[in-house]
């Protein structure tokens, strides 16, 4: 990571500071943020429940899917439960590890636990636009252990009217053997799925990006594009640690 002025990190130089306060300035500050910050909370409530009012729409059960023993339905996507989260992973096709998707990759990594959606009745999936073997065996190199189909057979369908090939997350109801869609989104949409940043939204220096609003001297990533701040050294950043377990990123050959 560099700052915006081409400082490093171990240099001289350190990244901006914010102002020092005592302990009361500090918390009146944070009390006026915090007004804002449950106005937002309160928001988010109201559009989840403005979200749970929406009409659905009918898509056809049947819409096929490729999974580990072959073609599967979209209904039996589902396993047996109420509700199903999809999530239209990317495919860049011939490529290995190294050129997938880093937004598809980054949003993905933090899926793991699912015992609670199970809970609440919920399947979580992804459906990947890309085939099979290839994307089953990113999957496998990444360590995810979550649900994995291929969605090509279908993709058109599935993503009527949206951009086929752009990152999707798309909410289904069962009802019996009939499937409906309630809710889909894209792009910055699909942070709902991430915990770094918002982890990261609450430190002083943010996600360190160059869109973001910060005071001047804030250091920001200069390491990768302003589009690809998901990438370190042409890689998708949770990548390395798997090579550096020595997997393989071919994701043609099996090995």
């Amino acid at each position: 990571m560099t700052e915006h002025d081409g400082s490093t990190p171990g240099s001289d130089r350190a990244p901006a500071l914010p102002p020092v306060a005592d302990r009361a300035a500090f918390e009146a500050e944070l009390g006026r943020l915090r007004l804002r910050e449950k106005a937002h909370t309160r928001e988010g409530d109201a559009i989840a429940a403005a979200r749970r009012r929406l009409p659905m729409v009918e898509v056809d059960a049947d819409l096929e899917l490729t999974g580990p023993d072959g073609p599967v339905s979209l209904l039996d996507a589902f396993e047996g439960r109420r509700q199903l989260i999809a999530y239209y992973f990317m495919w860049h096709d011939g490529h290995d590890a190294a050129g997938q998707c880093e937004g598809c990759t980054w949003v993905t990594n933090q899926v793991r636990e699912l015992a609670f959606l199970h809970s609440r009745d919920i399947t979580y999936a992804v459906l990947c636009q890309g085939p099979y073997e290839e994307s089953r065996r990113y999957r496998d190199f990444m360590g995810w252990e979550m649900p994995w189909y291929s969605a090509l057979p279908s993709n058109d369908e599935l993503l009527t009217g949206r951009q086929v090939g752009s990152m999707h997350v798309v909410c289904y109801l069962r009802d019996g053997d009939r499937v409906y869609e309630t809710y889909w989104t894209t792009l910055r949409g699909v942070e709902v799925m991430d915990y770094d940043y918002a982890l990261m939204d609450l430190t002083v220096y943010g996600r360190q990006e160059l869109w973001e609003d910060s005071p001047a001297g804030w250091p920001q990533t200069m390491d990768a594009p302003p589009e690809h701040p998901m990438r370190t050294n042409g890689r998708p950043i949770p990548q390395w640690s798997r090579i550096e377990a020595g997997r393989s990123d071919d994701l043609t050959s099996g090995s």
